[in-house]
């Protein structure tokens, strides 16, 4: 069966990451939708990935859109980022870097 919203994790992780590349007042309408088959590999079970992910769902999920929308957004581009380097450190990559133009 098809997915609505995008199934898997790094899929759903692009899709919520195209979300924060909006204005934060737009970032957030919709974002929750790409959270019902965000799904954690069992590989970042017990890890910071899983950590960070499950802290990306609870900020998208307790948001309410209208309050708070730029110090939120911001919050979660960050863990955004974080996440994104942890999934690098756990795939092998020593020294993985956003750079410094983002």
């Amino acid at each position: 069966m098809a997915s609505q919203f995008g199934r898997g994790f790094i899929t759903n992780l692009v899709l919520i990451c195209k979300h924060f590349a909006l204005k934060p007042e737009e970032a957030f309408f919709g974002v929750s939708d790409h959270l019902s088959d965000f799904i954690v590999p069992d590989q970042f079970r017990g890890t910071e990935v899983e950590e960070l992910a499950n802290a990306l769902r609870k900020r998208i999920v307790w948001h309410q859109p209208g309050t708070l929308d730029r110090e939120e957004a911001a919050e979660i581009q960050k863990i955004l980022s974080k996440l994104i380097l942890a999934v690098d450190k756990a795939l092998g990559i020593q020294d993985p870097d956003l750079g410094e133009f983002q």
